[in-house]
């Protein structure tokens, strides 16, 4: 028999920023919190997620019965267990030396991505070395997109040449997932991968996700 207590609120947002990805996902439950890492099926996006253990959701697995019993402020459930062999294996996070790194609050993601929508399904993003600016651009059939964030627009900037191309599909639904009062660091680099990290629950979690880049031919 297994038993942990987890904070509830940091539950509740670590689940939802790892279901924008995946409708199934191993959970690991440790002393000191859970674990989560797992990759959409498209292999396209890697959710990694990270809650410390608070006090308020009671869980027990009954490795016998595979059920996991949850209990929370009065309520009880009992959920069955997927077989843990029939979910896609969990992913390893690649050690990438990305040049650029800025950080971010999350309500100019949110400004960007929304943008962007309104004109294409793709979006560039990128940092700018010798004018030590972040920027997005999303190019329609008939529309464009382009913002800048300069060094006195972020939290913080190292500069390196960076750009790369992005589905707006993964970028919206893990858009979804980021607070708007965030601040989130975005590792960047030239048709590489984006790496993004953010602290959830009063910084009681932490989730990082990873985005593939669409590579354009020539």
């Amino acid at each position: 028999m297994f038993n942990a207590i987890v904070s509830a609120d940091t539950l509740r947002t670590t689940l939802d920023s790892v279901s924008v990805l995946v409708d199934e996902c191993k959970i690991h439950l440790e002393a000191d919190g859970l674990t989560i890492q797992a990759v959409d099926p498209a292999n396209v996006g890697i959710i990694a997620g990270m809650a410390e253990a608070g006090q308020l959701v009671h869980l027990e697995l009954d490795e016998e019965t595979r059920k996991l019993h949850i209990a929370i402020d009065g309520l009880e459930y009992t959920l069955a267990l997927i077989d843990p062999d029939s979910i896609r294996q969990e992913p390893d996070l690649p050690d990438l030396d990305l040049p650029a790194e800025i950080v971010i609050e999350g309500r100019d993601i949110d400004r960007a991505v929304t943008a962007a929508d309104m004109v294409s399904d793709h979006i560039a993003l990128g940092v700018d070395a010798d004018a030590e600016h972040f920027y997005v651009d999303a190019e329609g059939d008939t529309d464009d997109v382009h913002l800048e964030l300069g060094r006195e627009d972020l939290i913080d900037l190292q500069a390196g040449d960076a750009h790369s191309l992005f589905s707006l599909d993964y970028l919206q639904d893990m858009n979804r997932a980021i607070p708007k009062d965030a601040e989130v660091t975005m590792e960047l680099g030239e048709e590489f991968p984006i790496k993004m990290h953010f602290d959830i629950a009063e910084g009681e979690g932490s989730v990082t996700y990873l985005l593939a880049p669409r590579i354009q031919s020539d």
